[in-house]
């Protein structure tokens, strides 16, 4: 039987463009780091009040996007999120996906992606 669905939200860092997730009221980069949202009022919540982060010109384009819960790890449904976590797909060696380390928990390295397809990926 498949974890039910929560939400997080995330964002782009307006700066520089890294990939942000909401944990109670600000943002980290990380998304094991990132609140889980199994109520869909506190997920619209916390949308809401990231509006104030975009007014700001902190963020862009926040948006609240579905997980699940699997043995601890958070695992993103879409494939978009999965690839926003790990990282640039051009090269795996640089960003979130060449740092190995227990804050990537919930996180998949690009190259797993290119093997669960069967094949080199996008930029093979």
């Amino acid at each position: 039987m498949a974890a039910p669905v929560s939400h997080m939200l995330t964002a782009n860092r307006l700066k520089d463009g890294d990939v942000l997730y909401w944990k109670s009221g600000g943002w980290v980069l990380r998304l094991a780091e990132g609140d889980v949202f199994a109520e869909e009022k506190a997920a619209e919540a916390a949308l809401a009040s990231a509006q104030a982060d975009v007014t700001g010109n902190k963020v862009v384009a926040p948006y609240l996007f579905e997980v699940r819960l699997e043995n601890g790890v958070i695992r993103p449904v879409k494939e978009r999120e999965i690839i926003r976590a790990a990282g640039p797909t051009i090269r795996p060696d640089t960003g979130k996906q060449a740092a190995a380390s227990p804050a990537m928990a919930g996180e998949v390295p690009v190259a797993a992606l290119a093997d669960a397809k069967g094949g080199g990926g996008r930029n093979a």
